[in-house]
């Protein structure tokens, strides 16, 4: 999806045209039916110029659109962790996510290989971590860009991305990620809200 697009005039509007194209798109992928982008734009009513700002190719959204069947919004993702402490809730976000990425790692892989591609474009990826991340954060007492600086650097610990630097990268196996991944995210944590006291 093109982040740029996404990130100029009115952002709130922008996300629900776009929840309205994957919507779409899941109605076809759950009728188990082929689709092109014309056939999603006359379902979700947005005209097919507008799908093309949001996905340049029907390979990219119906992977996306497949990853999206299967995930939890983000106040979902937090119900389970209303009373529970900070490193509680980050780590469970973590292990959500990281979950996630390992159930539906072959697709993720696919996914990151169609809409990787040289600098000058850029995708929105884990939208719901952040957004997760910045829910869990909300009632911490912190600056508002401390807590925007954590909730970025606590992505790093999350999704496919260091799950496949973890795996193909280090050759660890699918529990010494996770592991290695969860001790991430505690010294981060840690050391950050030690720094912040």
């Amino acid at each position: 999806m093109n982040k740029e697009y996404i990130q100029t005039g009115r952002t709130n509007q922008k996300l629900e045209t776009r929840d309205k194209i994957l919507k779409s798109a899941h109605y076809f992928l759950k009728k188990g039916k082929s689709f092109n982008l014309e056939n999603v734009a006359q379902k979700s009513g947005v005209s097919r110029a507008t799908i093309y700002r949001y996905y340049s190719n029907v390979e990219i959204l119906t992977t996306e659109a497949s990853l999206d069947i299967n995930t939890l919004d983000s106040e979902a993702i937090l119900e389970n962790y209303q009373d529970k402490s900070l490193e509680e809730k980050v780590l469970g976000i973590q292990d959500y996510f990281n979950r996630l990425s390992l159930d539906n790692e072959p697709l993720f892989r696919r996914y990151l290989s169609a809409v990787i591609v040289p600098s000058t474009s850029k995708s929105v990826r884990g939208a719901r971590r952040i957004k997760a991340l910045h829910l869990a954060l909300e009632k911490e007492n912190l600056p508002l860009q401390e807590k925007k600086d954590l909730a970025n650097l606590l992505t790093l610990f999350m999704g496919i991305e260091p799950l496949i630097v973890t795996k193909d990268v280090a050759g660890l196996n699918n529990n010494e990620s996770q592991r290695m991944l969860k001790r991430g995210m505690q010294l981060i944590l840690k050391g950050y809200l030690s720094e912040n006291k």
